[in-house]
Order: structure tokens, then C-alpha cells, then sequence
């Protein structure tokens, strides 16, 4: 009978305990940050930089999936601050995304605390300043997701990481050059080319031979694609913003503004010092710094005489080297992500479509002034953060509904100004066309989400005909093989429903960052399974401060805490929020 009453306690303890460890949060990890001003000189030149900590870049984010980042943020500068996080997902949590549409800036010599989780998330991420024109003083520091140590990762464990955070700079402050934009002028070309916050020839990587190491990179910068090269050395991409990729060697990798990726560098040379070099692509003035892979006992450096920088080609060799290696990076369906699952086992392509939107970028004169939009609607700052004014119900703030879904069909491109914000459902699953008619590498993000890149302008005729499932496509690849004629250039930047027949509908690399090509087109399809307010922009800097942005409202009529976040206790309130909590007839639009 004892033996029976012990068996039963013991079968309850394990539940217990059973009980006890799924209900058991994952870690926290706590930062306290104070953001000033202070004396930079990166080219030589005494500049004022946003520093975090006295640093810049600033202190490096690193934990594990599902961790808890707690982020005390002190703003010690003289005017308004925020930070955002550029590919963290902030699943049901939009509260914490830290752009001016979701959040109140932090006031001078005041805190914030960011709270924010790494829900199932992977990969190579980073921060940066997003009020005004502060990205252009800094501020910025990358961000570190670790998978959790019983998911297997595709590659043996690199001898060691490094962080590279490149980017274009330049000499005037982030106010003078804000100025120029008020002024209703483009900004000049860049000055130069940073890596981790300094000029050519600083930054250095010691490595020992013979082994293998991991390099993650991100493009900080505010406009330029870049393009990375390891003199001597090859790259192997594992991971793109969070999705383990296919495993394919480079000589070098085009970084486009806004992106992050993860190579994989083995130490197989002799013991010298070789320049990892960065450039610029589709640029007017092209810019190059370097860095140094240093090996341990170096014998001095490998540099023979010969430039190992790559040498400006001709643009149209450019974008198809660029347009071939873009559509090489494919999702490894192999490997697990965030979770045990594979992540190859979502089949995105078999999920029919609930709604296309088409967005079109363009420029043009509001008030006789520059002006960039999206389907002719340049977004205007808000004296209220949306996510706030959507909440408390305060009418007046946005105009829901202000982004049409396609371009005008006349092809008229004028613009207009408003505070406009999409409108979408919970659960819906949309294609998205962005289209750029202009001639220049654009660069799209969309906060709290990864997408699936299926298409890039018409792709080539080999990439075509495998899947090819309208005689109207075949036709025409026949006929382009038959005249010579590369598929890639026809009808660029035009999109189709027939343009659907060459999407990549079976390992498309999923990501928060595209870049579209100039006269072309990028189709991407997202899933829209996060709750909130999310931020839709252009990467290249000027353009987002000039309008070339709108938010994206994902919606459930039946608001709860299995799909959003309760708004947080010290949420900071400003504008007409802060009187539709003193009093005033506004009440909340839903409670949790």
C-alpha cells in the first residue's frame, strides 16, 4: 500500500514539475543605455555622433531565441529620441517597435524601458535611431538571435563571430543635412564608407589558420547598396535575416541598404593580413573602405600592388551579376529554423491569395518642394502616434484606407500629402508588387514581419520554363530564346498576372528587407499573422523622411490577449493621446 501511495506522490510530482517547466519563462536579459552626444572623427574629421554608452556602434544585442530583452533606454541628448530594431518582430507587440508612428519619443533627459521578446526568432538583426535624420549621426548596433542549443543549426559551430556594420557617411551633421531635405533639395552623394564606425583600414578581424568563421553583416548605411569582397577568400551564405539559406559560395555579396546576412569564412591562406574590401554598387560616385582579416603570426600583408578592391563595372553588368546572385538565395528546406520544425515544411506557395496591392514609388513637388511617394501619397508625421491614436479611438490623427492598392491606372504619378495607414485583416495572407520606374536600387522594409521573396522582374528563361503554367509565358520565353533576347529586360518593371507564372513558390528566401531594381519590380507574399501597427518604408533614409513610407494596420475586430499585447503600464504618452487619458470623452477602441 505504501509502495502504491509513493508511486502516486511521484507520478504527481512529475506532473508538477511537468506543469511547472511549460509554464516557465524563458530568460531575461537586462541593458541599461544612455544615449548622448559626443566627439566622433571617423574620416579625420570632428564631427558630433549620437554614441550609446560612449560607443559607437553601440553596445552589441546578444541572446537566444525566446529570450526577454529588457532595454533601459536614458536619453541624454537635447531633443527627442527613439530607437528601433530593424527585423525584430516584436511579435504581439507592436507597442515596442520604436518608430513615430507606434511610439511617443523619448523626451530629453528622460527613460524608456523597452520590453520586447526574441519570440521564435533566429539571426542577424541591428538597431538604429529612427526619429528625424539621427540615423545619419549613428547610433546603431547590431542584433545577435542564437538558436536554442537542442535545435540543430546547418553548419559546425565557426572557431569564432564578428560583427560588421557598413555603411555609407558623411561629413556634415545629421542637421545640416537634414536642413537640405527641409529645404526641399536631394542630399549630395555620401563622403565615404564606414565599417563598424570607422574610415578605411581600422577595423580588423584576427583569426587563426585553418579554421572556419562566421561574419555577420548589415548595411547601416543611409542609401547605397554595397558590395562585400574578402581578398583571397570565398563566402559562404548561411543565414539571411533570420532564414538559414541554401549554402552557396561567393567572391563577393551585394549587401543593399537596410539588409543583413551571415557568411561563413574558412582561414585556409597563408598567416597574412588580407583587406576585406566594401564598395559601393549603382552608385554616381563610387566609395570603397576596407577592413582587415588579420591571421595570428601574420607575416604582413597580402596586398601584392594590384588593387584588391572591386573596380566599378558598367551598370547593366552590374544589375545582371546583382539580379543572377539575388535570385541564388534561396531558403535551405533542410534545416530547421526557431523552432524543431523544418522551416520548409510552411508551404507558402499552396496558401491562396485573400489580396494583391500593388505600390509604386515616384517623386514629385508638393508646395514646391521635393516630395517622395508611394502610389502618389507621401506620408506626413502625425502629432499622435497612430498605434496610440487607434487605440484611444481619437478621430482626425490618420486617414484609414489613404494608400490606394495599385497605382493610378493612367500611370499619373502626382503627389499628395497624408498621414495615410493600409488597412488589412488579421490572418489574411496578400502579394505585395513593389514597383520602382525610377533609376536607381531601391530598398523596402516592412516592420514586424518576414516576407517571401517569390519574384524578381521577369526572371530568366532557364528559371521560367520549369514552371511555367501558362502557354502565353512559354510562348514568350520561346520567342525571346529564338530572337536572343534576354526575358530579364523585357517589359522591365512592368508586372502582370502573367508574372505570377515565374514566382518561386518553393524555397523563396523569407526576409524583412527587399531591394527592387531600377525599372523593375519585386513580388513578395506575407503572411499577415502579427497584430498591430507596423511601419511599411523605403530604406534609402532621404526618401523616408520625404514621405516615401506608410503604415500597415493588421486588424481583428475581437481583440485579445492571444493575438496582441495589452498596451504596457509606462507606455509614454504624447500629443492627443496624453489628453484622452486626462479626462477627455475619448475612450479606449477595444480592451483586452
Amino acid at each position: 500500500m505504501a509502495g502504491r501511495s509513493m508511486g502516486a506522490l511521484f507520478f504527481l510530482a512529475c506532473i508538477c514539475l511537468f506543469i511547472a517547466s511549460a509554464k516557465a519563462e524563458a530568460p531575461y536579459r537586462f541593458f541599461d543605455w544612455e544615449v548622448t552626444y559626443g566627439d566622433i572623427s571617423p574620416l579625420g574629421v570632428p564631427q558630433q555622433g549620437i554614441l550609446i554608452n560612449g560607443q559607437l556602434p553601440g553596445p552589441e544585442i546578444e541572446c537566444q531565441t525566446n529570450d526577454n530583452l529588457i532595454i533601459n533606454v536614458r536619453n541624454s541628448l537635447p531633443e527627442p529620441f527613439l530607437l528601433s530594431w530593424n527585423g525584430l518582430q516584436q511579435r504581439k507587440n507592436s507597442w515596442q517597435d520604436g518608430v513615430s508612428g507606434t511610439n511617443c519619443p523619448i523626451p530629453p533627459g528622460q527613460n524608456f524601458t523597452y520590453r520586447m521578446q526574441a519570440k521564435d526568432q533566429i539571426g542577424s538583426f541591428f538597431y538604429f535611431p529612427s526619429l528625424g535624420f539621427h540615423k545619419a549621426a549613428g547610433g546603431f548596433g547590431a542584433i545577435r538571435i542564437r538558436s536554442r542549443p537542442n535545435i540543430p543549426v546547418p553548419f559546425p559551430p565557426p572557431a569564432d563571430e564578428y560583427t560588421m556594420l557598413i555603411g555609407d557617411w558623411y561629413n556634415p551633421s545629421h542637421t545640416a543635412l537634414q536642413d537640405v531635405l527641409d529645404g526641399g533639395n536631394e542630399l549630395p552623394p555620401p563622403d565615404a564608407l564606414l565599417i563598424n564606425g570607422n574610415g578605411p583600414g581600422v577595423a580588423n578581424f584576427t583569426v587563426e589558420q585553418g579554421l572556419t568563421y562566421r561574419l555577420r553583416i548589415s548595411n547601416v548605411g543611409l542609401q547605397n547598396t554595397l558590395t562585400v569582397t574578402i581578398q583571397a577568400h570565398n563566402m559562404t551564405l548561411v543565414e539571411v535575416e533570420g532564414t538559414h539559406t541554401v549554402q552557396n559560395l561567393y567572391t563577393s555579396l551585394d549587401v543593399h541598404v537596410g539588409q543583413s546576412l551571415s557568411v561563413l569564412v574558412t582561414t585556409d591562406r597563408p598567416a597574412l593580413d588580407y583587406l576585406i574590401a566594401v564598395s559601393t554598387r549603382f552608385a554616381n560616385a563610387s566609395l570603397s573602405s576596407t577592413a582587415v582579416l588579420r591571421y595570428a603570426g601574420s607575416m604582413g600583408p597580402a596586398f601584392d600592388g594590384s588593387s584588391p578592391l572591386p573596380e566599378p563595372g558598367d551598370d547593366d553588368d552590374d544589375l545582371g551579376f546583382s539580379l543572377d546572385q539575388a535570385r541564388s538565395i534561396r531558403t535551405n528546406l533542410t534545416a530547421s529554423g526557431p523552432r524543431p520544425n523544418p522551416q520548409g515544411s510552411y508551404h507558402y506557395g499552396a496558401i491562396n491569395v485573400t489580396r494583391t496591392v500593388r505600390l509604386a514609388s515616384s517623386a514629385g513637388q508638393v508646395d514646391g518642394k521635393l516630395r517622395y511617394a508611394v502610389n502618389g501619397v507621401s506620408y506626413v508625421e502625425a502629432d499622435t502616434p497612430l498605434k496610440l491614436a487607434d487605440y484611444y479611438n481619437i478621430s482626425g490623427v490618420f486617414r484609414l484606407g489613404g494608400v490606394p492598392d495599385a497605382p493610378s491606372a493612367d500611370g499619373g504619378m502626382e503627389v499628395v500629402n497624408d498621414t495615410a495607414v493600409m488597412d488589412s485583416d488579421h490572418r489574411g495572407f496578400i502579394e505585395v508588387v513593389l514597383e520602382n520606374g525610377e533609376d536607381s536600387v531601391q530598398s523596402w522594409h516592412l516592420d514586424g514581419y518576414s516576407v517571401f521573396v517569390v519574384g524578381y522582374v521577369p526572371a530568366p528563361v532557364s528559371d521560367i520554363i520549369p514552371r511555367v503554367r501558362s502557354v502565353q509565358t512559354l510562348f514568350l520565353t520561346l520567342i525571346c530564346e529564338f530572337l536572343d533576347v534576354d526575358s530579364r529586360r523585357m517589359d522591365v518593371g512592368t508586372w502582370s498576372e502573367l508574372s505570377r507564372d515565374g514566382y518561386n513558390l518553393v524555397d523563396a528566401v523569407s526576409r524583412c528587407t527587399v531591394q527592387v531594381y531600377p525599372h523593375g519590380w519585386t513580388a513578395v507574399l506575407i503572411s499577415l499573422d502579427n497584430v498591430g501597427m507596423w511601419n511599411m518604408r523605403s530604406e534609402v533614409w532621404a526618401r523616408r523622411y520625404l514621405g516615401q513610407q506608410f503604415y500597415l494596420r493588421v486588424y481583428t475586430p475581437t481583440p485579445s490577449f492571444r493575438d496582441e499585447n495589452p498596451i504596457p503600464d509606462d507606455v509614454l504618452l504624447c500629443g492627443r493621446a496624453a489628453t484622452a487619458t486626462n479626462g477627455s470623452s475619448s475612450q479606449p477602441r477595444y480592451r483586452f
